[in-house]
């Protein structure tokens, strides 16, 4: 493994931006790696931007992802995605969920246009964005707050940490009657082939 791994995750409030960012500590504390997280929650309550920066190494020093710099960037929505995807490196991996959540300043004043289609945008500028129909598959499961774990299970075939990790994460940061339907999220991310789901 290299010396560092950024993991850069966007949503708006209430996605679960901040319990995946929980989890993803949690396996590197487990992997004996050192790991501080930053978050900007903007006006989560209202639906509003939120981030976090994760810096994994054998040792970290600042708690915040230089510009450029993220090998992973999770966006829970997609127009999210395309407006965060400058800060990941050049070979760096975009794992998006197809979530489209229009901001009321888009619907309810004029000079604010959401993107046709965030995810093709993102493709133009970057080799390597993984789309990922998460709000279906977590409708499928019974919970459609199941997507920030659907995408960590993409996450764990990409990032350098034993997969059993991110199992024994979930047993710890998920609240106990939502561990087994978290537990079968994140297999379902697992099975997703990136390269099926590339364009």
């Amino acid at each position: 493994m290299s010396d560092s791994y950024n993991i850069l995750i966007v949503g708006v409030g209430g996605q679960g931006v901040l319990l995946a960012s929980e989890i993803i500590s949690e396996v590197a504390i487990r992997a004996n790696l050192d790991v501080k997280k930053s978050e900007i929650h903007g006006m989560s309550q209202r639906g509003g931007v939120v981030s976090s920066h994760v810096k994994i190494a054998k040792k970290v020093y600042s708690p915040t992802i230089e510009y450029g710099q993220a090998d992973v960037l999770i966006s829970f929505e997609q127009a999210e995605g395309l407006r965060a995807l400058d800060w990941m490196k050049k070979n760096g991996v975009a794992i998006v969920s197809t979530t489209t959540l229009i901001p009321a300043i888009v619907t309810s004043s004029k000079g604010f246009n959401y993107p046709d289609d965030s995810i093709a945008e993102m493709k133009k500028k970057a080799n390597n964005v993984i789309a990922v129909e998460a709000d279906d598959i977590a409708r499928e499961l019974g919970n459609p707050r199941l997507v920030n774990t659907i995408l960590l299970g993409v996450l764990s075939t990409i990032a350098p940490y034993d997969q059993n990790l991110w199992e024994e994460s979930i047993k710890a940061r998920v609240k106990e009657k939502f561990i087994d339907i978290n537990l079968k999220a994140i297999e379902r991310g697992r099975q997703l082939n990136p390269k099926a789901v590339k364009a």
